[in-house]
C-alpha cells in the first residue's frame, strides 16, 4: 500500500468514529473559532507529535513547527518570515498566554550542526543549510564547556542548550518581552525522549532540566 493511500484510509476512519465522537466539539471550533492559550514551538520530525505529547484536543495548542524547533529573532521587515508570522498572530491575536519550545532526543538537525560540511555539498538544501544557522551559537556553547563527553551526550546537550537560545530569540519580539514583564505570557524550555516519553522542562532556580511528566 503506498503511503497516500494509508491517509486516505485514515481519513476515512477519522470521519466515521473519531470526528462521529467528538461532532459537538468540531462544531463549536467551527462556529466559534479557536481560542487556543498555548503556543507550542516544536520539530517537524515526524516522531514528535505535540498534540499526542500532551494529550491535548483539537481546540487546545497553537502548532509551529519547523526544522529544529528553531525561532529567528525578531526582525522588523516586510519579507517572508513563517515562524515569526505564527508567533506574531498567536501573541497578538489569540493572547496566548504560554509559549513551549520543544525540542527532543535524536533531532536530525541537531546532529547536523557537527557533521562535516562536505556531507551536504551535492545537496540542494540552501534553506537548510542557512536554517541550521540558528543552532550554532548551542553547538559553540556545547564546545566550549563539553569538555570530554561522549559525542551522545554532546548531542543531548546541544538539543536543550539550543532550546533556551531559542527563548532568548523570542524576547527580541517587542509584544513578548512587553507581554513577559508584564506578567502576562510564560515562555517554557522542554525537551521530549522520544524512546522513553519523558518531558523535561527547564527549571531556572537550579539552572538544569527536570523530568516533567515522571
Amino acid at each position: 500500500m503506498k503511503p497516500i493511500h494509508k491517509l486516505i484510509e485514515g481519513s476515512q476512519r477519522f470521519k466515521s468514529k473519531e470526528f462521529k465522537k467528538n461532532k459537538r466539539v468540531f462544531k463549536r471550533l467551527a462556529t466559534e473559532g479557536q481560542e487556543p492559550k498555548i503556543l507550542f514551538i516544536g520539530c517537524s520530525d515526524s516522531r514528535v507529535v505535540p498534540n499526542l505529547i500532551t494529550d491535548t484536543g483539537p481546540g487546545d495548542l497553537f502548532v509551529v513547527r519547523n526544522i529544529g524547533n528553531f525561532v529567528a529573532p525578531y526582525k522588523p521587515d516586510e519579507d517572508f518570515h513563517s515562524t515569526a508570522a505564527a508567533i506574531e498572530y498567536a501573541v497578538n491575536v489569540l493572547e496566548v498566554e504560554d509559549i513551549i519550545v520543544c525540542a527532543h532526543s535524536n533531532c536530525g538537525a541537531i546532529a547536523a550542526l557537527y557533521y562535516d560540511p562536505k556531507k551536504f555539498e551535492k545537496k540542494e538544501i540552501p534553506h537548510v543549510k542557512r536554517w541550521l544557522d540558528l543552532g550554532q551559537d548551542a553547538r559553540d556553547f556545547v564546545e566550549q564547556w563539553g569538555g570530554t563527553m561522549s559525542e551522545e551526550e554532546k548531542l543531548g546537550m546541544t538539543e536543550e542548550i539550543s532550546v533556551l537560545f531559542q527563548l532568548e530569540n523570542l524576547m527580541t519580539y517587542p509584544t513578548i518581552e512587553q507581554r513577559v514583564n508584564e506578567g502576562k505570557l510564560s515562555l517554557h524550555a522542554w525537551h521530549y525522549d522520544i524512546k522513553s516519553g519523558e518531558i523535561a522542562t527547564y527549571d531556572e532556580e537550579i539552572e538544569d532540566f527536570v523530568v516533567l511528566n515522571g
